[in-house]
Parts: C-alpha cells; sequence; structure tokens
C-alpha cells in the first residue's frame, strides 16, 4: 500500500529526462549551468585538508550559524540566536519536510497556495495532515478574502512562497500586512515561510516574514544556500523559528539527517564573510533582461517577472495544446525544455503558461530564444 499513491516522478526530472533524450536546450529544472565563484571553489579545496570530516553538531557548525545570523541581521535588522533559533539543513525540500513532520499532526489542515512548489503536498499527507489548496489570483498574487474562508478551527500552519515560484512574483506589503492581520486573527496559525529566493529580486526588493516582529513567534523562514550561491548539489539550507518551535523542529531533524555535510558547511562559514548577496539581484535581473529582450519578436507573451530566475510566459498565440502537451512537443521538435505551469496546481488547472529557467549562461540564453522565436 502506498502512502503516496497519487505522487509519480516529479515533473521536473520528467522534463530533464525528455531533454536530455531530444537533446533539447534545457530551460526546466531550476538549476544554473555556469560556473560557481572561484573564491567559493579555493575555499572548498582548502577545507578538504582540514580536520572537518567528521559529523557537524546536529544544528550546524557554530561558525556558520553565527554567519547565518548575521547575515539576517544584516539583511532584515533581526537579531537571532545562533545556537536556539537557526538550523542548518540539508536543502531547503528537508526543511520543509522536517518542519511539517515536527508541527503538524492528524488532521490538521495545512493552507497550500497554488500554484505551489511541489514538495509541500506529499510532506503534509505523509505528517498525517489535510493540504487546503487556495489558488492564487490571476497575477499570482493572495486571493485574502478566499485565503480567510479556507480556515477552520483544524487549521495550524499556511505556507507562503514569496518570491514565487514558479511565477517570479513577489508580494506587496499590503500583502504581507494582510497576513499578518491573518495571524493575528487566528492565535493557533503558524507560518512557514519559504523564502529560497530571497536574494533574487529586481526593481522591488521582498519584504520577509523576518521583518515583521508581529509574526516571529509564529513563523518558520526557510532558505537556501544552494539558490544564493549557485551551489544546488550542495544541498545546503537553513530554517529559522523561535525556539519554543525549533526545539520540536530538531527532534526530527535529529533523526531525519541528524546533520549536514560538514566539509560544505565549514566552506560556506568562512565564505559568507566574503561577499555581499544583495548584488545577486542585478547578476539575475541582466539574465531577465537579455531573455526577454531576445523573446521580443517571439508569439510567446512574457508575464512580470519580479524575482526567482524563472519566466513564465503564456503561449496561446501559438497553440490551443493542454500545457503538458505543448511543453512536450517543446521539447521533441522545437529542442528547448519548459516546465507546465499546471502541475503546481492541486486540480490541475490549466492557464496556458508555461515557466522557462534563465539561470543559464548567455549561449543557451541565445541559443534557447533562437529557437523559441522560431516557432
Amino acid at each position: 500500500m502506498s502512502k503516496l499513491p497519487h505522487v509519480g516522478t516529479t515533473i521536473f526530472t520528467v522534463m530533464s529526462q525528455l531533454a536530455a533524450e531530444h537533446n533539447a536546450i534545457n530551460l526546466s529544472q531550476g538549476f544554473p549551468n555556469f560556473p560557481v565563484d572561484p573564491n567559493l571553489l579555493e575555499l572548498y579545496r582548502s577545507k578538504l585538508g582540514e580536520n572537518v570530516h567528521q559529523y557537524a553538531p546536529m544544528s550546524g557548525l557554530p561558525s556558520l550559524l553565527t554567519q547565518i545570523s548575521e547575515l539576517i541581521e544584516a539583511s532584515y535588522q533581526r537579531r537571532l540566536s545562533p545556537s536556539e533559533e537557526i538550523l542548518v539543513c540539508a536543502g531547503a525540500t528537508q526543511g520543509i519536510f522536517t518542519t511539517i513532520m515536527a508541527l503538524i499532526d492528524k488532521r490538521d489542515e495545512v493552507v497550500i497556495l497554488d500554484p505551489s512548489y511541489d514538495c509541500y503536498e506529499p510532506s503534509i499527507v505523509l505528517a498525517g495532515g489535510i493540504p487546503v489548496r487556495v489558488q492564487l489570483n490571476a497575477d499570482f498574487l493572495p486571493d485574502w478574502n478566499a485565503i480567510e474562508r479556507a480556515i477552520s478551527e483544524q487549521t495550524r500552519m499556511i505556507i507562503i512562497n514569496n518570491p514565487h515560484n514558479p511565477s517570479g512574483t513577489i508580494w506587496a506589503k499590503s500583502d504581507m500586512d494582510a497576513l499578518e492581520r491573518l495571524v493575528l486573527k487566528f492565535p493557533n496559525l503558524l507560518v512557514l515561510s519559504d523564502e529560497v529566493y530571497e536574494f533574487i529580486t529586481f526593481e522591488e526588493k521582498h519584504i520577509s516574514v523576518h521583518s515583521y516582529p508581529s509574526l516571529h513567534e509564529r513563523s518558520i523562514t526557510v532558505s537556501s544556500f544552494g539558490k544564493t550561491f549557485h551551489i544546488t548539489g550542495w544541498k545546503m539550507g537553513y530554517l529559522t523559528a523561535p525556539n519554543s518551535l525549533m526545539i520540536e523542529i530538531k527532534k526530527v531533524h535529529q533523526f531525519n539527517v541528524f546533520s549536514v555535510n560538514s566539509v560544505a558547511q565549514a566552506v560556506l562559514a568562512d565564505y559568507l564573510p566574503t561577499i555581499d548577496v544583495h548584488v545577486l539581484g542585478k547578476f539575475y535581473q541582466d539574465k531577465r533582461d537579455l531573455f526577454a529582450s531576445l523573446m521580443s519578436t517571439s508569439r510567446f507573451k512574457l508575464l512580470p517577472c519580479d524575482g526567482t530566475y524563472f519566466q513564465t510566459a503564456k503561449y496561446s498565440a501559438i497553440s490551443t495544446e493542454s500545457d503538458v502537451e505543448f511543453c512536450t512537443r517543446l521539447t521533441t521538435e522545437f529542442g528547448v525544455a519548459a516546465i507546465p505551469i499546471s502541475v503546481f496546481n492541486g486540480d490541475g488547472s490549466d492557464q496556458h503558461v508555461i515557466r522557462f529557467c534563465f539561470a543559464k549562461d548567455a549561449d543557451t540564453i541565445q541559443q534557447a530564444a533562437k529557437k523559441l522565436c522560431a516557432i
């Protein structure tokens, strides 16, 4: 008997395999194809010769926890206890899974805002909880009336994702204010804030739950070194929570992974003080703008992209196929792989929108745009 009977192979794996089979340019799965910072690699080489190859402390190396605390304070003016309120994870997905397993009991309801990242619902189901999926509006922003209607006496948590994958939207201050009012109205409601793209923002900066003191005691934030430093394969992330919640999260974490890659932690502890994460937005904004300029003569309609390294696009002027069918044909016939947005919706609703990843080098972006403009 399957605990996840409706879960198959993730769409990211499916599309990446299809891209490989047809030698297509892979703009589907969200990973960079350019080199990481040479300084980071040099630090890694140097650490290999040091005594950092045994288990790290369960919560994370103290030096890395301190650097994360300083990063959060510099970015959001919030001071956290490194030992009590920060946890190093084997990637953000593990942090999300561990948090849900620790804090969601049987029959607890968890509100998910669709389209949503695909790891949320399986984690809730495995914890015995009940996913309650609420559709974002046409601009991929929250419908607060619909969200409040979805909350019941059994609701324990709402999962938010800002900046948003797959749409690339960023919540306005009015949305964060609405979240604050919601949490104050429902005293049992927790917020799990997926902020893995927090430093990849463009004209407008994202507003973190870290910036709302009224949310601190009820919120868990999840961040990603993989996204920030182009090292997705390292599977390194971290989460923050008030100590009362972190105690429970650590109980699960110690039997889930216990501790995270010791060498990578030592490298990141030395690397963080040397870089400015806030230049990352300009780096990816240039890539977004390059892709948009090259696509200006295509029949795709690019939607607004405020953050992340994803560009959504409507293809209604090209085809009436479902987004899954269109992405399949886009890969097999035209040589570019993308992701259909309907797979991020619990009800499979299809607005004929697909997602491209522009975390690629300029040559890849140019080659892909040339193929797409020829359609």
